[in-house]
């Protein structure tokens, strides 16, 4: 963090408050009277309780609040006047001058960096093109039928893809090691479950064979007295069963959703979610390389005290989802550094977007917001109870007009960059294992 400390020192700045002790005074003597009116005390009738002992009783209670708000007006007025722009809050210190008729305060600060846009037209910004036809839809069918997959016995070698069901025994040295026994256990053969050296012992056998081979665990392993060890396994092969994919037919149509069966308009329905999805990718692709630019084009001092609160929300967001997952947050205690370098480009980000966005008049208009909606909303089954959803109530629409404003800097930031169009791979763009 010393860089965040360096940067501070640049944004930090100290004014002085002065507060008449004659004005505290009179304020909290006027405060304890119109408590005294409410007071309820043993032996006076409610609001004759005698103004001694309102003081005696709420004195220091009443000079605190006092004094914090004339503290807040008299701060809030000086970096008014002085057209100061405060991040965070001030840490409010007292003077050590005497004075019988005023009280001295320091407020130490920090203020937003003034930022000068700086030039875009050097970068350089890869625009993903996919246009979707009938191969990626195809593709996708494939993955769908994959994920309803099923299987039955085959009386052949496993291969890759098959569902196997074996016995196993690990030992090291002649002997059984913990975790290496497993009776009827069931897993698919290329998928990853078993070590590499495991799975290829299996492929090639057929239920009823039985087979030891030697196997040695990787260096990196999780079972630390296991690592790098050389162990042998018995196997028995107890099933083997090949996949079997669902026909694409009216049974698969109506599972996806399609009501009458009808394949053709299964297969226009993916293609139309493609088409939102695929563009959903790419300007998602396009944002993060606008972030970037922007950053590299326009680099600032970040004020310490932002980016300390955005690592508060940052490790408050991070509780709350490990919380969601059922796990215990206080056996995981966070530090906050492990949030600092996310925090810093946060808050970086968001100074640059908010300057952008009022130096070049980016805001979202309600035609946007709306048209952004309604595409939203295409994707759901009754699109029109979407809508109503989010104009039900004006906060919901906030994180609309977020997503909208981020749309209008990257076509502004597109309008200044230098953009080349590359074709893009489907797999790759969907985040799909070739």
């Amino acid at each position: 963090m010393e860089a965040t400390t360096a940067q501070a020192s640049e944004l930090e700045r100290r004014v002085d408050l002065s507060i008449a002790i004659a004005d505290v005074e009179k304020e909290m003597d006027n405060r304890l009277m119109r408590m005294g009116k409410n007071m309820k005390v043993p032996g006076f009738r409610p609001g004759k309780v005698p103004f001694k002992i309102v003081k005696q009783q709420y004195g220091d209670q009443a000079r605190h609040e006092v004094l914090s708000e004339e503290l807040d007006r008299v701060f809030a007025e000086t970096v008014t006047t002085q057209k100061m722009r405060v991040a965070g809050y001030p840490r409010i210190e007292p003077k050590t001058t005497e004075s019988t008729t005023h009280l001295e305060f320091s407020a130490i600060f920090e203020v937003y960096p003034e930022i000068t846009l700086g030039d875009l037209s050097t970068a350089e910004i890869e625009r993903p093109v996919l246009e979707v036809g009938d191969a990626e839809v195809d593709k996708t069918l494939d993955i769908l039928r994959k994920q309803r997959v099923s299987y039955a016995d085959a009386d052949r070698a496993a291969a890759k893809e098959d569902r196997v069901v074996i016995d196993f025994l690990g030992k090291k040295d002649g002997v059984p090691f913990d975790g290496g026994q497993a009776s009827d256990y069931p897993f698919v053969l290329g998928q990853g479950m078993m070590l590499p050296d495991f799975e290829n012992a299996v492929e090639g056998a057929k239920a009823g064979e039985s087979k030891t081979f030697d196997l040695k665990f990787p260096d990196d392993y999780h079972a630390k007295d296991l690592a790098g060890q050389t162990v042998q396994f018995d196997i028995t092969v107890k099933q083997v069963q090949a996949p079997v994919l669902p026909e694409l037919d009216a049974e698969f149509a109506t599972s996806m959703g399609v009501a009458d069966g009808d394949v053709a308009k299964m297969r226009s329905e993916i293609e139309a979610n493609l088409k939102r999805e695929v563009k959903r990718r790419i300007e998602g692709k396009l944002k993060e390389q606008v972030m970037e630019a922007l950053l590299k084009a326009n680099p600032i001092t970040i004020p310490a005290s932002l980016v300390d609160m955005e690592i508060q929300r940052l490790m408050q967001a991070a509780r709350q989802d490990m919380e969601q997952r059922g796990m215990k947050v206080k056996d995981m205690p966070l530090q906050p550094e492990w949030f600092a370098d996310q925090a810093k480009r946060r808050v970086a980000l968001g100074l640059i977007l908010a300057e952008v966005v009022k130096t070049e008049k980016l805001q979202a208009t309600p035609e946007l917001v709306r048209a952004t909606v309604e595409e939203t909303a295409a994707s759901y089954e009754h699109p029109d109870e979407v809508i109503r959803w989010y104009y039900a109530q004006p906060q919901r629409l906030q994180e609309v007009e977020g997503a909208v404003i981020e749309s209008n800097v990257v076509a502004w930031a597109l309008g200044k960059a230098k953009v080349t169009d590359k074709a893009a791979v489907f797999d790759e763009l969907m985040g799909q294992k070739q």
